[in-house]
This record gives C-alpha cells, sequence and structure tokens, in this order.
C-alpha cells in the first residue's frame, strides 16, 4: 500500500487559502504519483477569507443540472477497511439533465466535510471551512429532471479526494446530457458526511498492510455495487428511469482512474473508460478488454511517452479497442480536478502548473465528454482524431 499511501496524503489544500502563504508545490494529490516538487507547508494560519465566493466554472452543455444524493448500503459485504462499522456504506452524487429553475442551489460539500478536508493538510482554521462548502456549483438539488434516457457515468475521485473535487466535471457532463454517479469511496478520503450526521474519516490512510491490489479490487466492487442498485429491478435511485442501462461508462482521477481497467476488467456493463492521470497499478488483462474502449488523459511529467511512470506505456498494448494516449502540456497531478480553479480564485499560485487552471479544466471537460459522446452516443467527435490546432496543449503520445 505505500504507493498508494502518500507520507501526508498531500492533497492540495492549499485550495481555499486567500493568500499566497503555501507554497505552489503543494497541490499534489495522492494515489502513489511521483511528485513533481517538493511541497512547502504553511508559515501563517491567521483565519482569514470570510466573505469570500468560491465557484465552480459554467457547465458548457445546454440542459440545467440536478442533483440527489443517495446513501447506499451493500447488506451482502463488510466494510472492507474498517469491519467493525458493519456493511460497506457509500455517497454518491446523482447529476442529472434538469428543468432550469427547479431545485434549490446544490452545496459543494457539508461544513464537516469541508473541516476535514482542510484539517487532512493542517489548514483548519486557516479559511473558513464554510466557504468552501457553500461553493457555486452550478447544480441544484432535487430538480425535476428532464424526460429522456441517458448514458450513466460513474466517477471515482483520487485517494485522501473527496468525491466533491470532481464536481465540476460531473456538473458539466449533466449538462451535455449525461446521468452521472459521483461515488465517494468511505474511508478512502478526508471525509464523508452519511444521513445521520456522522462523518468518517480516512481509515486507509493509516493502513499499512493493504496491498495496491486489493483497494482496486474494493474500488471494483463498490461501482458493480452502485451500478446494481442503479439499473437493478427495483433502483435505488428515484430518477432511475433517466439510465440508459446499455450505455454506461466510467472515469476516475487519480486512484479513481486506476480503478477504471479493474472495474471494466471484472463488470462488462462498463462499455467505456477514462483514465486521468492514475497509475495502472493492476495491469491491463492478458486477453484485453473485449475491445473496449479507454482514454488515457495525464499530465506530461509522469505520463508522457518517456515519463517518469512508467505503466501506461507497460500496458498501451493490451489495450485491445479503440484507445487514446493525450497529455496536457503544463498539467500537474490535480489539473484534471477541481483543485486548481478554485485555488486560483482564492489567490493561490502555481497549483495548477503552467497552465491556467480554467484552461486545465476546459480541456478536461471536452475530452471526456469528446470520448463519451464517441463511444456511448455514437456521435463522431473530430477532437480525438488528432492534434488540434484550437488546442495545442494536448499532445497524443499515442493512437493505434
Amino acid at each position: 500500500m505505500t504507493r498508494i499511501r502518500r507520507t501526508a496524503v498531500a492533497v492540495v489544500l492549499a485550495l481555499v487559502l486567500p493568500l499566497p502563504i503555501i507554497g505552489a508545490g503543494a497541490a499534489f494529490a495522492a494515489a502513489g504519483q511521483p511528485p513533481a516538487a517538493t511541497a512547502t507547508t504553511a508559515t501563517t494560519l491567521a483565519p482569514t477569507g470570510q466573505g469570500v465566493q468560491l465557484e465552480l466554472p459554467r457547465p458548457t452543455g445546454p440542459h440545467a443540472v440536478g442533483v440527489n444524493t443517495l446513501h447506499l448500503v451493500d447488506q451482502d459485504r463488510p466494510d472492507p477497511w474498517v469491519p467493525s462499522a458493519g456493511p460497506r456504506q457509500l455517497m454518491v452524487s446523482m447529476y442529472y439533465p434538469a428543468h432550469a429553475g427547479t431545485g434549490r442551489p446544490a452545496p459543494y460539500m457539508t461544513t464537516e466535510e469541508a473541516r476535514l478536508f482542510l484539517n487532512m493538510e493542517g489548514l483548519d482554521g486557516a479559511f473558513p471551512a464554510q466557504a468552501l462548502a457553500d461553493t457555486r456549483t452550478y447544480a441544484s438539488t432535487d430538480a425535476r429532471p428532464e424526460h429522456g434516457r441517458y448514458p450513466l457515468v460513474v466517477l471515482s475521485p483520487g485517494f485522501g479526494l473527496p468525491r466533491q473535487t470532481l464536481t465540476g466535471l460531473a456538473v458539466d457532463l449533466a449538462s451535455r446530457g449525461y446521468v452521472v454517479a459521483l461515488v465517494d469511496h468511505t474511508y478512502e478520503d478526508s471525509g464523508t458526511t452519511f444521513p445521520d450526521g456522522q462523518t468518517l474519516g480516512c481509515a486507509l490512510c493509516d493502513l499499512s498492510n493493504v496491498s495496491d491490489a486489493e483497494s482496486l479490487q474494493s474500488r471494483a466492487k463498490d461501482v458493480s455495487f452502485v451500478l446494481d442498485q442503479l439499473t437493478g429491478r427495483h433502483p435505488a435511485w428515484q430518477n432511475a428511469q433517466l439510465i440508459d442501462r446499455e450505455r454506461i461508462g466510467m472515469a476516475g482521477h487519480s486512484l479513481g482512474g486506476a480503478a477504471v481497467i479493474p472495474t471494466m476488467a471484472a463488470d462488462q456493463r462498463v462499455r467505456a473508460g477514462a483514465d486521468l492521470d492514475g497509475r495502472f497499478f493492476v495491469p491491463v488483462p492478458a486477453g484485453g478488454l473485449g475491445g473496449r474502449p479507454v482514454l488515457l488523459l495525464g499530465n506530461p511529467a509522469n505520463h508522457a511517452v518517456g515519463g517518469d511512470e512508467p505503466s501506461w506505456a507497460a500496458n498501451w498494448p493490451d489495450l485491445d479497442g479503440w484507445k487514446r494516449w493525450l497529455t496536457v502540456t503544463g498539467s500537474t497531478h490535480v489539473s484534471f480536478t477541481d483543485v486548481p480553479v478554485l485555488a486560483d480564485e482564492a489567490g493561490i499560485t502555481g497549483v495548477d502548473g503552467s497552465i491556467p487552471s480554467v484552461r486545465a479544466e476546459q480541456l478536461t471537460r471536452a475530452y471526456v465528454a469528446a470520448f463519451f459522446d464517441e463511444q456511448l452516443k455514437g456521435i463522431p467527435r473530430p477532437l480525438l482524431d488528432g492534434p488540434s490546432p484550437a488546442d495545442p496543449e494536448v499532445v497524443f503520445q499515442q493512437q493505434p
């Protein structure tokens, strides 16, 4: 587990500091990626930031976006990290196309989740947790769903990162006509709040005897259970009629990205997978993935051909379907999450590498959506055919 656990779980919680008192190198998330720079620590933690309004970039699709929160309990599986807790419990945010003007503004996370997110990096009190919790998401809680059937995309966050750090991608996909299940893997992030008000922290951060394979196998089981609950005969989600059960994909960041291939190998329902800067801790099965498509999108320091992290190159030949291997020049490990955008809004520079945070967010949204448009909707997207003059930062490392 040492490759997945980071000594300090450097999850970039410089994210909301309104003054540049934390070094730019602090913006490196977990999941065992080799750090591009040494993180520095805060020198001053004076409470500040009152009145700051953070917000995610506006979604780019034509649909308004609704969100429901699900509490799912797997009665057939004890929690793998805290067996004394009983059955495995998961919190899932469901984003979907909705009627504009319905519902109420959705918070980014609970105040306690925000506090623990800050506390994990020793920044508790440096910025009001409520300000992070109140980040504008452009989604509306319990909004009235639009009619129709939409592809489902499951999103899995990085190790140590709560699911909310992929909210911007989730909202944007929903605005483009997808249902999105954003999954929190309990005890694997800074904190997850449950309906009873209890917030559970990162138990896995303190375990040293868990292998990479065990961690990824657990995530694959989480995702399959979520799919069971969303697409079974008696679905747990009140708007499950929106889901087209024949069109399901998965994307993840960091350890969540690493979990995409094991999940596809274990669950044939996942027809397409996108790995956002996640190392292949578990190799592609020797027989491939039955021709199912895969998108690899990462930062060049680690994931360019000849980069520091060799697992993409080692596994590329075994991906037996449509595939693309892209890197974004100037990006860092967390450029594919909400963190750099919010950090910039708060006045922290350098979190996003040399690429502007909003541009990194734009490219992540565009290329992930293009992938799922082609693979789940059957809509050709020339964006994925080769290098584009409009996107010079995106480098096609390999194509079939």
